[in-house]
């Protein structure tokens, strides 16, 4: 995802009207993410935001004092939005890696399986019992769950969060920002 100009910086402003803008644009793309986001399948612009968070925490960590407290609590807002949604991602990768190791046991177990059964296609049933990584399916199911759980009580933990957030300290972050001229 690409950064949002910030326009009219301008050397000869003060930091904190300079800051100001910056922190006006990175909020605002923080926020454009809200409506989309509320469905936990848009993995995408889930991780886009955290790449905004991540931005406009920086921002603040730089910058942050010049507005104020109010810069302060918007950069642990922004942290913590950033560091919800990077454990959701940290799910939502690897999931697809828990079933393609899943995958790539499954063709070992029948290339094993067909060799067990001599090329006798009505002997494979009474040699399934060989199949050498059996029991790991179990755990990478198993896995898969508690990942895939985890995830749906992150989402849950982050929406949550997140209308706190922007309706608190994210807000009194805008309002504690100077306006544009």
């Amino acid at each position: 995802m690409r950064a949002r100009p910030v326009k009219r910086l301008d050397p000869s402003r003060t930091v904190t009207e300079n800051a100001a803008r910056i922190v006006r644009t990175r909020l605002a793309e923080l926020r454009s993410f809200d409506p989309v986001v509320r469905d936990p399948d848009q993995v995408v612009a889930l991780h886009d935001m955290r790449i905004a968070a991540k931005r406009l925490r920086y921002v603040l960590e730089i910058l942050g004092e010049s507005l104020g407290p109010a810069g302060g609590r918007g950069e642990k807002a922004a942290k913590e939005i950033q560091e919800i949604l990077g454990e959701i991602h940290d799910c939502d990768v690897l999931v697809p890696r828990v079933e393609a190791f899943a995958a790539d046991l499954r063709e070992q177990d029948a290339v094993a399986i067909a060799q067990h059964g001599a090329g006798d296609a009505d002997a494979v049933p009474g040699v399934v019992h060989t199949a050498p990584n059996a029991v790991s399916y179990r755990g990478l199911a198993t896995l898969e769950a508690g990942v895939v759980a985890r995830r749906r009580v992150l989402s849950r933990h982050f929406l949550e969060r997140w209308d706190e957030l922007d309706t608190g300290d994210l807000t009194t972050l805008a309002d504690a920002v100077p306006p544009l001229d």
